[in-house]
């Protein structure tokens, strides 16, 4: 059994069923809601395996689930039944605190509206979950000060974000998201807020991250999004429909 930083048990199921390469293993999913007399089950029994390094793109209309395996996997719901492996880790056998470490840790969100902090500049936003971890604060403001750079955006560190474009807003939630050194980077809808252009820009910025051997999941309704993607299902009714994978791009 691991331990995590204070000496307690987690659960870890690396050569135990899972292989070490992957990221996200979901075995036989399903989530079922009772809402009054009416019973939803958004999730129908979802098994998906993403490896490290992976950019998957995950689709489906308004109803079909995609919004509920986000959240599982993203660690903030729960299945019903099955079984969901981040990492290695077998998220059902951690207790809340574990569960909510494992999330700052191995996750970093990046969300359509960007969920920036007002009033407070894009150095301290990014800084914000090595805070949580708790990292010193020399440390902290020298990888947040990296993690700008490395989204371009070097020269707005102390910039809030009513002071910055659309684009740039998000840019600061992606170097927040990476700041941790994720094992995943999860992103939910995350051009549906921006413009033409500004839409490219993350775009460009997603396909380097996966070229540096970034693992992505990306949630998106949008077609030309999701064929950034090298891999995209799709969901219906709770269940995946289809599983597909592009043709690798070749040089002219």
């Amino acid at each position: 059994m691991n331990r995590d930083s204070e000496g307690r048990s987690v659960a870890s199921v690396k050569g135990n069923g899972s292989k070490p390469s992957s990221v996200i293993l979901l075995e036989n999913l399903t989530k079922t809601y009772v809402m009054g007399d009416v019973i939803v089950r958004a999730l129908q029994g979802v098994t998906l395996d993403v490896d490290r390094g992976e950019y998957l793109a995950i689709m489906g209309a308004s109803g079909s689930g995609k919004s509920t395996l986000m959240n599982i996997i993203g660690c903030l719901d729960a299945p019903t039944k099955g079984r969901y492996l981040l990492d290695g880790l077998d998220v059902a056998a951690l207790d809340d605190r574990q569960v909510a470490m494992a999330r700052n840790k191995k996750i970093g969100f990046v969300f359509q509206s960007f969920n920036l902090i007002a009033r407070t500049s894009a150095l301290e936003n990014v800084a914000l979950p090595m805070a949580y971890a708790g990292v010193a604060n020399k440390e902290r403001k020298a990888r947040a000060m990296a993690a700008l750079d490395r989204v371009g955006l070097a020269d707005r560190v102390h910039h809030i974000p009513t002071e910055l474009s659309g684009g740039q807003q998000q840019r600061v939630a992606i170097a927040r998201a990476l700041v941790t050194n994720p094992a995943l980077l999860l992103a939910d809808e995350p051009t549906g807020a921006l413009d033409t252009q500004s839409t490219a820009e993350i775009l460009n910025l997603f396909d380097e991250l996966h070229q540096q051997g970034r693992t992505i999941v990306l949630i998106t309704h949008e077609a030309d999004v999701a064929a950034r993607a090298r891999r995209t299902i799709r969901l219906s009714d709770g269940k995946i429909i289809s599983d597909e994978r592009a043709k690798l791009r070749v040089a002219s």
